[in-house]
């Protein structure tokens, strides 16, 4: 199982970006997901979860403009960051916890991340 995380780059203080954190190989459901970020010299900041049955919770810091989804069908995770801000500018990291059969256990894996750049 792996994670691939897309979708960052170089937007202007307001803009919107859409991540996302494809999951690929052989799984039996996508359990709880995550998104993370990070910036030199700081400590991995959660920024948004979600579960599998819709629940989601968001850092104070982006309520409000971030929504966490997933498209099942496609085994992919989201981020929808919209009204960005100099401060959001991090590499942003995916996680999920992954059960690979019905009865198997949950197991968590990390994508790669991606960098998302907000100027003033």
């Amino acid at each position: 199982v792996q994670l691939q995380a897309s979708g960052g780059g170089l937007v202007q203080t307001g803009g919107s970006l859409k991540l996302s954190c494809a999951v690929s190989g052989s799984i039996f459901s996508i359990n709880a997901m995550t998104w993370y970020r990070q910036t030199p010299g700081n400590q991995r900041e959660w920024v948004a979860a979600g579960t599998s049955g819709g629940a989601t919770n968001y850092a104070d810091s982006v309520k409000g403009r971030f929504t966490i989804s997933s498209d099942n069908a496609k085994n992919t995770i989201y981020l929808q960051m919209n009204r960005l801000k100099p401060e959001d500018t991090a590499v942003y990291l995916c996680h999920a916890q992954i059960r690979q059969s019905v009865h198997g256990r949950k197991y968590d894996y990390w994508g790669q991340g991606t960098q998302v750049t907000v100027s003033s």
